[in-house]
C-alpha cells in the first residue's frame, strides 16, 4: 500500500468514528451488530463475501468507506450502502409479549423447545429479548430489533427496573422482607429487591410483588431459596413503564408510540 493510499485509508477511518462507524477497539462508541453480519442479514452475500466487499472498499456506512473489518453499525439507523446501492432500512419493531411457563428466551435451543421470539411474526428481521425469564417463570418480555435500547434496558447501569409477582412456600417475616431489601449475597454479588411488599397470604403461601434493577440468572428464585422460601410462581409484570397487563400467555402486541418514547426515557436515565 502506497503512502497515498494509507493516507487516505487513515481519513475515511477518521471520520467513519466521527460518524459513528467503529473498529473493534473503539466499541464503546457505538453498540450495534458487526457490519459484516447486517449485509449478509440482507441478503448481500454470505459472511465472507461480505467480508471481501469490505476488504475492497465497495461498502459505505454513512457515505464514508467502511476500512474497518470489525466495525459495528445500526442498520436501523444508519445509511449502508454497497456499490452506492443503499439497503434497504429496516424498521425498528417493538413487542410486548406474555411469555408462558415452557417457552424459553434464547435464540437457539438444542432441545427444540419452543422460544419467546417465534410468538412474534419477525418478517425476517432478528429480534432480542430484552432480559431474560427461566423456562418455568412467565411474564413480561419485551422484543425489538433496537439492539441499543436492548441493551440499555438490560444494563444494569441504568437501572430499568422490572417488577414482579412471586408466589412463594410459607409466610415471610418482616425480617426476611428487610433482608430482601438490605441485600442477599449470591456467588457474583449482593442482589437486592429495590422494593418488596406482602399483596395476599393463602394458607402456606405468600404473594409478594418485589421490584429488581438488575437481572441475574435466576436471581429472585435463588434469593429465596436462601432465605427458606421455595418460589412456587414468578412473573413478571411491568419493564420499566411497561406492564402486561391483561395480555393472555403466549400472546403478543406493539408497543405504542407513547409506550416506546417512555421507554426510551426509562433507559436514558443514568444514576
Amino acid at each position: 500500500m502506497s503512502a497515498r493510499q494509507r493516507r487516505t485509508k487513515q481519513r475515511a477511518l477518521s471520520e467513519s468514528r466521527r460518524r459513528g462507524v467503529v473498529g473493534p477497539e473503539q466499541g464503546n462508541v457505538v453498540r450495534g451488530e458487526r457490519l459484516q453480519k447486517v449485509l449478509a442479514a440482507a441478503g448481500v452475500g454470505s459472511r465472507r463475501q461480505c467480508e471481501e466487499l469490505i476488504r475492497m472498499g465497495r461498502v459505505e456506512v454513512g457515505r464514508v468507506v467502511a476500512s474497518e473489518m470489525g466495525a459495528r453499525v445500526d442498520p436501523t439507523g444508519q445509511e449502508i450502502r454497497v456499490d452506492g446501492i443503499p439497503l434497504p432500512r429496516v424498521e425498528r419493531v417493538y413487542y410486548a409479549v406474555h411469555k408462558p411457563p415452557g417457552v424459553v428466551t434464547t435464540h437457539r435451543d438444542p432441545s427444540g423447545r419452543p422460544r419467546v421470539i417465534d410468538l412474534v411474526p419477525s418478517a425476517g428481521q432478528r429480534l432480542f429479548p430484552v432480559g431474560r425469564l427461566d423456562l418455568h417463570s412467565e411474564g413480561l418480555i419485551l422484543l425489538t430489533n433496537d439492539g441499543e435500547l436492548a441493551n440499555r434496558l438490560t444494563h444494569p447501569r441504568y437501572q430499568v427496573r422490572k417488577t414482579y409477582r412471586v408466589l412463594v412456600a410459607g409466610r415471610p417475616t418482616p425480617e426476611i422482607l428487610e433482608k430482601l431489601r438490605h441485600g442477599v449475597h449470591l456467588a457474583e454479588g449482593v442482589a437486592r429487591a429495590q422494593r418488596v411488599q406482602i399483596k395476599a397470604q393463602h394458607g402456606k403461601s405468600t404473594l409478594l410483588e418485589m421490584v429488581l434493577d438488575e437481572g441475574r440468572n435466576r436471581e429472585i428464585r435463588r434469593v429465596l431459596a436462601r432465605l427458606g422460601h421455595k418460589v412456587l410462581r414468578l412473573m413478571r409484570i411491568a419493564v420499566g413503564p411497561i406492564r402486561l397487563g391483561r395480555l393472555a400467555p403466549g400472546a403478543y402486541r406493539r408497543l405504542s408510540r407513547q409506550e416506546i418514547e417512555a421507554i426510551r426515557q426509562a433507559a436514558a436515565r443514568k444514576p
